[in-house]
């Protein structure tokens, strides 16, 4: 079989490159039969390939009878609008001869999947149909998804062999079920991979709460632009899980699986790409589940994807490797990636009338596997001495199976992995630090969080940015009702305010915005110039027709006392001589550029309170 689509495909590219039309005289007759100009051909072209001269004859008026099939199918398409699919059958329904499907393009994804089932003997709900290199969506019309005439459509079946009618009808019936479980774990891989990007784009701050993390190769955390990391996480997500039912030899539930990752890669941009190897893995594994299909005949595109995942290792790893070196030091686990990247592109040179260009990549991808292959018992040595099968195996890669090399290499690498989750824990460790320094100063652990993600967890510009933005405290943990929630603010908490050397409405105002909290309420006077800013002043106005039920009777959410409150402003010697020394103690805190006592008492993040009044 093999051989014979070798053939064909030699042969076609022998009448492409003599541009010759096998449809047209003297190969064709009026009556549309076979000339006698073909047995000429078919014995200038069995000279060429050494092969039997009626074989070759055959095989071309194979090729004839294709050729006038399509431009028949071509006037009937022109004249009735009715489009002709190919369709490639799961391997134990295929024959010798072609697989036609007439219809209308306007018909939806469902009523062609009804179609194929009906006209083939499936059952309906058990296939997939895969046209274009995407799966076939049910809801949406032919024309819609791109589907034209003459195009290649690949049917999938779900259930795992075929029905035998001699077995028992209960049999039959544990195999319609299997089918349906395996229905229902694609859907639900793909609703829970949904969930998981969904729950990834609501974390506040990823430093704190990572939920789901992206590493590249030396197993550091990488940073994505917003706009692509739901894509990317999806993309990565399915990906795994196709891998997963690849390595089960799942192949027709695993070829879904791959196109919705590649689809969702495309919505990333070239140059996130071109940064890591996944994209180009997923272009072999695709490949290598249609060779496991036996639907290798119909991938158009293989050549490109092959030649799509060649140009993204060179990117991602540079030429002659020379950038995976740099980063790993070595590049024995991706030399495995290229043994299949030239296997594959071996088996579609073959399949395609390229005999040298498929014999060359077969060659490097025997080389490979013999520079690859390991030793059992250099295996059994490191075994001894302490690190796993999978650790050997990588590390004799990487040090072209120097058993003492390969130790030390697994060594290395263990220690590298240890300073990467302690210099995470430092980093998780030092953000903490941060957001319990603005929960002190009364910003809720939901603002802090924010304000530190947007400052790239720099806790100046937390401050600055919470400063300019007192809206962002309305980020509370609580319940949102209770937040918008205003309160009559205390005589005491006012007198505070005004005592500080702020208007008594002013302070009124600002102590309802913020439920009590004298010290947000001054924070934000102080950087405004003693009033609110606009957007906040609106919140007071609409929340002034509604009186609040019960007046505030405490300092506040951050129980700041008069005693913690001070001047903050040098030019204010007169009026911090008559202060409490007690009072010093919160001007030094909202002025510190961070932890530790950092910068000076007299600013809070480039804005000077109003000087204090004398006692009264």
């Amino acid at each position: 079989m093999a051989q014979k689509k070798y053939l064909q495909a030699k042969l076609t590219q022998f009448l492409r490159e003599d541009r010759i039309q096998l449809w047209k005289p003297p190969y064709t007759d009026e009556n549309k039969e076979g000339g006698l100009a073909l047995k000429d051909l078919a014995k200038k072209y069995s000279d060429r390939l050494e092969c039997c001269e009626n074989e070759v004859e055959k095989i071309i008026e194979e090729i004839r009878c294709k050729a006038i099939e399509r431009g028949t199918g071509n006037e009937n398409y022109k004249t009735t609008g009715i489009a002709t699919i190919e369709v490639f059958l799961p391997p134990r329904l295929r024959k010798d001869r072609k697989n036609l499907l007439e219809t209308r393009l306007h018909i939806t994804g469902r009523e062609l999947r009804s179609k194929i089932a009906e006209t083939f003997g499936f059952q309906e709900n058990y296939i997939k149909i895969v046209i274009n290199k995407k799966q076939l969506q049910l809801g949406k019309t032919l024309e819609e998804q791109g589907v034209t005439h003459n195009v290649k459509a690949m049917v999938l079946e779900l259930k795992q062999s075929e029905e035998d009618v001699r077995r028992h009808f209960q049999l039959e019936e544990e195999e319609q079920n299997k089918a349906e479980l395996k229905e229902k774990r694609i859907q639900r891989t793909k609703r829970g991979l949904e969930i998981l990007a969904e729950r990834a784009e609501m974390v506040v701050d990823p430093e704190t709460t990572p939920y789901l993390d992206i590493a590249n190769q030396t197993g550091r955390s990488i940073r994505i632009p917003p706009s692509e990391r739901k894509a990317l996480m999806l993309a990565m997500g399915y990906h795994e899980k196709g891998r997963a039912f690849l390595k089960r030899k799942e192949y027709g539930i695993a070829l879904p699986c791959l196109l919705d990752a590649d689809k969702y890669f495309c919505e990333c941009c070239r140059e996130l790409l071109d940064t890591v190897d996944n994209y180009a893995v997923l272009q072999l594994d695709i490949v290598w589940c249609y060779f496991r299909l036996e639907q290798l005949e119909c991938l158009d595109d293989a050549e490109k994807k092959l030649n799509l995942a060649q140009k993204c290792f060179k990117n991602c790893y540079g030429e002659n490797h020379q950038r995976l070196v740099h980063i790993k030091g070595n590049c024995g686990k991706e030399k495995v990636l290229f043994l299949r990247l030239y296997l594959l592109q071996g088996i579609r040179n073959y399949h395609s009338g390229n005999g040298e260009e498929a014999r060359d990549y077969l060659n490097k991808a025997r080389q490979l596997f013999k520079e690859l292959y390991i030793d059992p018992s250099k295996v059994h040595n490191l075994l001894q001495l302490g690190f796993t099968a999978q650790e050997a195996r990588l590390g004799l890669r990487a040090c072209d199976g120097n058993v003492d090399h390969a130790a030390a290499h697994i060594t290395n690498r263990r220690e590298e992995l240890a300073q990467i989750r302690k210099e995470e824990k430092e980093k998780k460790r030092r953000r903490l630090e941060n957001i319990n320094s603005l929960k002190g100063m009364g910003y809720s652990t939901h603002a802090a969080k924010q304000a530190l993600h947007q400052a790239s967890g720099n806790l100046d510009e937390a401050l600055k940015i919470l400063l300019s933005n007192p809206q962002m405290w309305w980020l509370n943990d609580s319940d949102p009702e209770t937040n918008n929630h205003q309160e009559s603010p205390s005589q005491e908490n006012i007198d505070q305010l005004v005592y500080m050397g702020f208007d008594a409405v002013a302070a009124d105002a600002a102590l309802r915005v913020f439920r009590g909290n004298v010290q947000l309420a001054a924070q934000t006077l102080a950087h405004n110039g003693g009033s609110l800013p606009p957007d906040l002043q609106l919140v007071v106005e609409d929340s002034s027709s509604t009186p609040s039920t019960s007046p505030s009777d405490s300092a506040g959410g951050s129980g700041v006392s008069e005693d913690q409150i001070g001047s903050g402003s040098p030019g204010a010697a007169a009026g911090r001589r008559r202060c409490p020394p007690g009072r010093r103690h919160w001007a030094a805190r909202c002025g510190q550029g961070g932890p530790g006592g950092r910068g000076s008492a007299p600013s809070l993040c480039g804005v000077s309170p109003p000087v204090l009044p004398t006692q009264r």
